[in-house]
């Protein structure tokens, strides 16, 4: 195939926009989104570093934010209800280090803070962090007139970060523990959540009280919900 005919390789991009908007390739994984969408409402899912999770939630923040444009030609396009918009949660580890609880506290204050300015909730966020959690999914809630979807990047990067100090560790889990615990008494505000990260959930315990997180890391029927296969490599990567 002619050069000029060939699209730009889609390398280190995590934003769903960018690769449908800027003449990149894209792996179509929407029919593994919409069953993920229909069958359930809260997930995990564990990947290595490097494997597509980032994209694979801006994907469905996309989605669930309306975003019909960007999906016109993929398998999704004509099985979503455009007409349902969600107010979408996005929380991200993936940049950074955490020092210690203070910073970690930092952090997610920050985070909350601009999920509050986008999703336009003008009330003051509560003092704990817990708190502030609740509160914001349940605005969102009632500001936007829909159930709200929760989406979380590297979830436990901050205590991965520090396992060479294990009293580090430990705290940056409680911290983390603190602020997760706060999805299972927001059920009824909640439309859909996923969690993604390195390590899997059990071994950390930060999700004890979510007893319906449905764990589809070595679900088969998601295996190539992230990264490409080799029928992948060989259509869609062939020119």
């Amino acid at each position: 195939m002619p050069a000029a005919h060939r699209r730009k390789l889609p390398i280190g991009i995590q934003t769903f926009s960018d690769i449908r908007e800027g003449g990149y390739y894209y792996v179509d994984k929407t029919p593994f989104i919409e069953k993920l969408a229909n069958q359930n409402k809260y997930y995990f899912l564990s990947r290595p570093r490097r494997f597509g999770k980032s994209l694979l939630l801006d994907t469905l923040g996309c989605l669930f934010e309306g975003r019909e444009a960007l999906f016109y030609g993929l398998y999704i396009h004509d099985k979503w209800d455009w007409q349902q918009r969600y107010p979408v949660v996005r929380l991200s580890f993936g940049n950074g280090v955490a020092a210690d609880r203070e910073d970690l506290d930092a952090n997610i204050r920050y985070q909350l803070q601009q999920q509050r300015a986008r999703l336009q909730i003008t009330s003051t966020a509560p003092k704990r962090i817990a708190d502030d959690f609740a509160s914001l999914i349940e605005q969102a809630h009632r500001v936007h007139g829909q159930r709200v979807v929760v989406l979380i990047d590297e979830f436990d990067k901050p205590i991965l970060d520090n396992i060479p100090d294990s009293d580090r560790a430990r705290e940056l889990r409680e911290g983390l523990k603190n602020l997760y615990s706060v999805l299972k008494d927001a059920d009824p505000h909640l439309h859909f959540v996923l969690l993604t990260g390195v390590s899997k959930f059990s071994k950390v315990s930060l999700f004890s009280g979510l007893n319906n997180l449905r764990d589809i890391t070595l679900s088969s029927d998601y295996a190539a919900i992230c990264g490409y296969t080799d029928h992948d490599v060989d259509t869609v990567f062939a020119p």
